[in-house]
């Protein structure tokens, strides 16, 4: 496995590469769910590459960047046990030049859940995903539904942008008992990590209501928000349901729809999401 420090190196290396080149992006901390890329990707590309960047455009000032759980040998391990042949790991300054690097509008979705609760994060997301695309030149990338608005923003970026690239949707990847597998996870107390996996059964409990014929997002919100308000260690944000193309929320509750929360968990944010359909 080959590991790539420069823009003009990581562009020289592409150059070189025949064939269907497969993308999988990381802040680092690689976990199962990153690795689930990785084994998903790797038969669908000739030539698969990753990338380890902690991006800190995306953080707010109230985030502790430092404290971001990745260990760089750790990851680069990780990608190469799961098959990839190059990583793209650059510094801040290769990313982000004197010059400046275009700046990505992301749009109104950025506006609204995610985007509210952590102004200019999206702006980040979308600028730095513009700028790999740009350098590494994939022809197929994988990104999670964990993450579903951040997706939606990324795949309006590759049609603004007139990327031709396709984008492999990868399903959230979930403990046994229903959280979804995150870096942040490990912020959680053992307390804090059993409390966790309310998230996953207040969007239960709401889509089996939606199954049964409620289509009111108003009631399917009160649901969800009476299951989490049940945990005393859940301090909820958000939890609401809204159209999965424009995360705008809904009235009436006809599918495809998605349930979306945000709920703090002590020193963890946590996000999930759960597609009616």
């Amino acid at each position: 496995m080959q590991v790539v420090r420069t823009v003009a190196e990581m562009r020289e290396v592409r150059r070189s590469q025949k064939g269907r080149v497969g993308f999988v992006a990381t802040l680092g901390g690689i976990h199962v769910g990153h690795t689930t890329h990785m084994d998903i990707m790797r038969p669908l590309c000739d030539v698969m590459i990753g990338s380890l960047f902690l991006n800190p455009t995306q953080f707010s000032e109230s985030e502790d960047l430092s404290s971001y759980p990745a260990v760089e040998a750790d990851d680069l391990a990780q990608f190469e046990a799961h098959g990839t042949d190059i990583v793209f790991a650059p510094s801040v300054d290769e990313m982000y030049p004197p010059g400046g690097i275009e700046q990505i509008e992301p749009g109104p979705i950025a506006n609204v859940l995610e985007g509210a609760h952590r102004p200019g994060h999206f702006d980040g997301v979308a600028t730095v995903v513009n700028r790999l695309f740009d350098v590494v030149g994939p022809d197929i990338a994988s990104f999670g539904e964990k993450d579903a608005q951040q997706l939606r923003i990324i795949e309006q970026l590759i049609v603004n942008q007139g990327f031709e690239i396709e984008v492999v949707r990868i399903p959230t990847v979930r403990e046994a008992d229903g959280l979804a597998v995150s870096s942040r996870n490990q912020y959680l107390s053992a307390d804090e990590r059993r409390a966790a996996c309310v998230l996953y059964r207040s969007m239960n409990a709401a889509k089996q209501e939606w199954r049964n014929g409620e289509r009111s997002s108003e009631n399917l919100k009160q649901l969800m928000t009476s299951v989490l308000d049940s945990e005393p260690l859940a301090d909820t944000q958000y939890a609401t349901i809204v159209d999965p193309h424009s995360f705008n929320e809904v009235g009436i509750a006809n599918p495809p729809v998605r349930a979306v929360l945000a709920v703090r968990i002590g020193k963890a944010r946590l996000i999930d999401n759960m597609l009616f359909d």
